[in-house]
């Protein structure tokens, strides 16, 4: 299967069913393949080819989701990227995807016009006030469709570009073939069923946004684009539209339950939830199943080199749980060493954390990044992905994921890993948001400290202190030396902290930093 087929399916299962809405926009599933047929045609007259990337510099709308799915049809690549990049990431990813075409609208046109200057790239106006000298989007939609070329399970259907922790980002190429297993498995693995109705928020530059897309058109189901988040307006989408699932970060799932409107609002159609992309702590599992009450309630662990690697259905039962490995995946959890390079036949013993890798014969997996051999060399040994991440199994053979290698603080000769304390503070009545990092320390090699997103005013150091000290699930030496109080704790898209940005000082202090502990 491609994806130009699980549309064309859709298609004649039910043409008349929703595809997708924005706003006052409709489109029917009849419609939306017509039109996509028609604006694959247009996307060849303006030579785009067979493997030829498309960067879509563009929100979630209705001309997005027309274009990534032309393109599918066409056999070009949809290589989208954040709107919110500045000229210079923007030429960086156009000069190393060698994307033929550009696609920006009124909110990006400034970054994308200077960051084509001089590049040997077409570019396509989305609305008024696109880039200077672009062909206008509906000019090419208005061709009339020609017979698709022939596009195989093994052509390439899309290259997403990872959020960059750790600096430049890396394109992840995706066959048709990964990308039709993974809308299969993400609708096995949250249990949706025909013409479900969801919210179409999380960006499609990212792993979950095109999840969303992607398995709805598989069930028939309903995308509905929500260009700019705001929780009041998700959740008047939720009751206009009778809304029936969410996969959503657990910063938005904290913006919903903590919303004003909340309680007057009828949420009663949604019974499926599920979160990806960064931890859920304990006490906004418990808001959630409050707020919800779902049927379905999953926390789906993956990355945008495989897609999924474990997902727990359950989470309420067991808050923090990743659960077992997904429809296609086989993980293992094995020594985590950064002095050396560690093998796949490693693995540590259940309860014991070690780094997380994942089986790259699963039919979701890539096959390597997009020109940087140096992170396949990284990354890919022996068959399987080293994701990175740390994380233990527990007696029941179900995975726990504790933060990222890299992030593990070694203070006085102990491992200690930012999530356990991230979830003991965020129980904290006063806390909002919080991540850990570790600093140097002269005696102790590096010492805990907590960067918190107070509710109110008034939070203290001496507060934080006496809660951890009195935390059953927390020792001592796990216990932050100094707090800083900051507006907001810098994260990617997907929900992941920012570390390096709290240990380089980006960060907005709010207050002085009271007095640390001794260690």
């Amino acid at each position: 299967m491609t994806l130009a087929a699980l549309l064309e399916c859709a298609a004649l299962r039910r043409p008349y069913a929703d595809a997708v809405v924005d706003g006052d926009r409709r489109l029917t599933y009849a419609e939306l393949a017509a039109r996509a047929r028609a604006l694959a045609e247009g996307f060849r007259r303006l030579g785009v080819g067979r493997g030829d990337r498309v960067l879509l510099v563009l929100r979630n709308r209705l001309e997005h989701v027309l274009a990534y799915w032309g393109l599918q049809i066409s056999g070009g690549v949809p290589t989208p990227v954040s709107f919110r990049l500045a000229p210079g990431e923007l030429r960086y990813v156009l000069q190393d995807s060698g994307a033929r075409l550009a696609l920006g609208e009124p909110s990006t046109a400034a970054a994308l016009g200077e960051a084509a200057d001089g590049a040997a790239v077409r570019l396509v106006a989305v609305g008024e006030g696109g880039p200077h000298r672009a062909i206008p989007f509906d000019e090419v939609a208005a061709t009339r469709p020609a017979a698709p070329p022939s596009v195989t399970a093994r052509d390439l259907s899309l290259i997403l570009y990872t959020s960059g922790t750790t600096g430049r980002p890396k394109g992840v190429p995706r066959t048709h073939r990964n990308h039709y297993a993974g809308a299969v498995a993400h609708v096995v693995q949250c249990g949706y069923t025909w013409q479900e109705r969801t919210l179409g928020v999380m960006p499609l530059y990212h792993t979950m946004g095109i999840h969303s897309l992607t398995s709805m058109a598989a069930i028939d189901g309903c995308f509905v684009c929500q260009p700019e988040w705001s929780a009041a307006q998700a959740l008047a989408l939720i009751a206009r539209e009778r809304l029936s699932a969410l996969y959503l970060i657990p910063t938005l799932f904290w913006d919903l339950v903590h919303a004003p409107g909340l309680s007057a609002a009828d949420v009663s159609t949604v019974r499926k939830l599920a979160y990806a992309g960064a931890p859920m702590l304990a006490p906004l599992t418990e808001a959630c199943v409050r707020a919800f009450r779902p049927d379905v309630f999953v926390n789906h662990y993956g990355s945008t080199e495989i897609y999924t690697f474990t997902v727990r259905p359950d989470v309420g039962a067991k808050p923090g749980c990743a659960g077992r490995a997904g429809l296609h995946s086989t993980i293992r959890v094995v020594a985590a060493s950064a002095e050396r390079r560690v093998g796949p036949d490693e693995v540590v013993a259940p309860g014991e954390k070690g780094e997380i890798i994942a089986s790259l014969a699963s039919d979701e997996a890539f096959a390597g990044y997009w020109n940087r051999p140096d992170a396949d060399a990284s990354a890919l040994r022996d068959g399987w992905y080293f994701t990175g991440d740390m994380g233990w199994l527990d007696a029941e053979g179900e995975l726990y994921v504790a933060g990222r290698v890299d992030d593990m603080i070694i203070s006085g000769g102990e491992n200690v890993h930012p999530v356990e304390i991230e979830e003991v503070l965020a129980r904290h009545p006063g806390v909002r948001d919080v991540a850990v990092v570790g600093e140097p320390d002269d005696r102790w090699g590096a010492r805990v400290v907590a960067f918190v997103v107070p509710r109110a005013p008034g939070l203290s150091f001496e507060a934080l202190d006496a809660f951890c000290r009195g935390a059953a699930d927390l020792a001592s030496f796990k216990r932050p030396r100094r707090v800083v109080f900051v507006r907001e704790i810098p994260k990617t898209a997907s929900g992941k902290i920012l570390r390096r940005l709290l240990r380089d000082g980006q960060y907005a202090e709010i207050t002085p930093s009271p007095q640390g502990a001794d260690q």
